[in-house]
């Protein structure tokens, strides 16, 4: 019979630990789900692979929440002790998995990038994460975080706020699913889980459904595919 092994948790292991638990104890979190059309994203995505492009749906998905937080700016927010700062510039973090831990570090001024800005910026970050070269700032000096499960068949998730940010949003698996369309026929059509936690004591529900409704609209809209291309020649 297989004998129990017992261990101490150390190293970063134990550092994530004790952040997450200082971040549910020190903050009011709730979490809102939600469903978008994905087929945008998608045909977009496809089309600027085809061009030579290597910008990823999360790259597409981070422009989006940027687009998102200039009209939503308090959740582009610092709370520390009882000051809250609004941040001018967006400072995305991005959670990054490793053998040893989960990292998040921050892909500063998205709001001033192109898609292939952000696509470079994030494969850096993965990169130097990797060699144990990520710099203080870049630890620490996010607004808003964004955490991506969807290539692990999850659909919706409750992620644990980054503090002290006030926001993190969660994305999900695309998954076609039968959606009834505005002429009332039915059609099969990649859907997207969008999970969103805040602090309440910042954002209340309203805002947060707001803030859910308006990415989904961006991530929707029909002109999505000439944004990300113009995006991309720049």
């Amino acid at each position: 019979m297989p004998e129990d092994r017992t261990s101490r948790l150390g190293g970063m292991r134990a550092m994530i630990a004790d952040k997450m638990q200082e971040s549910l104890q020190t903050s009011a979190q709730l979490s809102y789900h939600c469903e978008c059309n994905a087929g945008v994203l998608v045909a977009a995505r496809a089309r600027l692979k085809e061009a030579g492009s290597s910008v990823s749906i999360e790259d597409l998905l981070i422009k989006a929440v940027s687009d998102t937080l200039t009209e939503m700016p308090m959740f582009n927010a610092r709370i520390e002790g009882k000051e809250l700062t609004l941040v001018g510039s967006h400072h995305i973090s991005v959670a990054i998995s490793l053998p040893n831990g989960l990292m998040a570090p921050t892909i500063f001024d998205v709001q001033d990038k192109s898609l292939e800005d952000i696509c470079a910026a994030r494969k850096g970050l993965i990169e130097r994460a990797r060699n144990g070269k990520l710099t203080v700032r870049e630890m620490t000096g996010g607004s808003f975080t964004v955490s991506n499960l969807g290539l692990r068949r999850i659909h919706y998730f409750t992620p644990i706020l980054n503090r002290p940010q006030v926001a993190i949003l969660g994305i999900g698996q695309v998954k076609r699913k039968p959606v009834v369309l505005g002429n009332g026929d039915i059609a099969s059509q990649p859907m997207m889980g969008l999970s969103l936690t805040t602090d309440h004591r910042i954002v209340d529900g309203d805002p947060s459904g707001q803030f859910l409704t308006k990415l989904s609209e961006s991530i929707e809209k029909a002109d999505l595919r000439d944004n990300a291309q113009s995006k991309v020649r720049k």
